[in-house]
């Protein structure tokens, strides 16, 4: 409906809905469901501390120094009690040593880490960023013959396994044809082992090894070197 304005505009200012009209708004999204996405707390640098955090602590030994180092990583729970929206997320980290060699850099690095954890979203991309970092004197390698590139590569790598704990970073599984393709060379490998035991001729002696160029239990020690009587195939050449 038009409204005729007969006198001069001396102000003005931009209406507010009531607030009748809005609990009438809010009360009919409720009732159709559409306000429920909208109460889902996500994580970002306002969400409070709560007094206590559930927590995950590595220990991290390398040959590079004397004592190990514990990385802990608290998690804040999000949306708590909700079991469609519950999230486990990062929320802070420490590491703690005897060693105070490397004091400085390391308080530094779980401060900037921290803050990145609080920001919240996608915060997988510092696994790689960390595990990237190279240093000049040489890696080594860890428990497991894992190679480490350097001492903070190792401290991506607790947060990786941190993060795969929680979810929040997925392993790649094989699509169905690479399965399909794995299944059908471990079934043509079985076979051919099944056949070449199947087919070893039984004057060949009990302890013979298996000889890698005719596939035949006849790899025996013979003048110091292993010798595969089916085929000749030495060792020794």
């Amino acid at each position: 409906m038009a409204i005729k304005i007969e006198k001069k505009i001396v102000g003005y200012e931009v209406a507010k809905e009531d607030a009748d009209d809005k609990a009438a708004e809010k009360a009919l999204a409720v009732a159709e469901g559409k306000l429920e996405e909208s109460n889902v707390v996500h994580m970002h640098e306002r969400v409070e501390r709560p007094e206590m955090l559930l927590g995950s602590t590595y220990k991290i030994k390398t040959p590079l120094s004397e004592h190990a180092l514990y990385v802990t990583i608290n998690d804040i729970i999000l949306n708590a009690g909700s079991k469609q929206h519950e999230l486990r997320r990062p929320y802070e980290v420490f590491i703690n040593s005897k060693n105070m060699d490397h004091f400085q850099w390391i308080v530094a690095l779980t401060r900037i880490i921290s803050a990145v954890f609080r920001k919240g979203g996608d915060v997988t991309f510092l696994v790689e960023e960390l595990r990237s970092v190279f240093d000049p004197r040489g890696g080594y390698f860890k428990k497991g013959g894992k190679y480490m590139p350097s001492l903070v590569a190792e401290l991506g790598d607790a947060i990786e396994c941190h993060l795969r704990m929680i979810g929040m970073l997925k392993d790649d599984d094989l699509d169905e044809h690479q399965k399909k393709l794995i299944e059908e060379k471990r079934a043509q490998y079985e076979g051919t082992v099944k056949n070449a035991e199947a087919n070893a001729p039984s004057e060949f002696p009990d302890g013979a090894q298996l000889c890698m160029k005719c596939n035949t239990k006849a790899m025996i020690k013979m003048d110091g070197c292993m010798t595969c009587l089916n085929c000749g195939d030495s060792k020794c050449g």
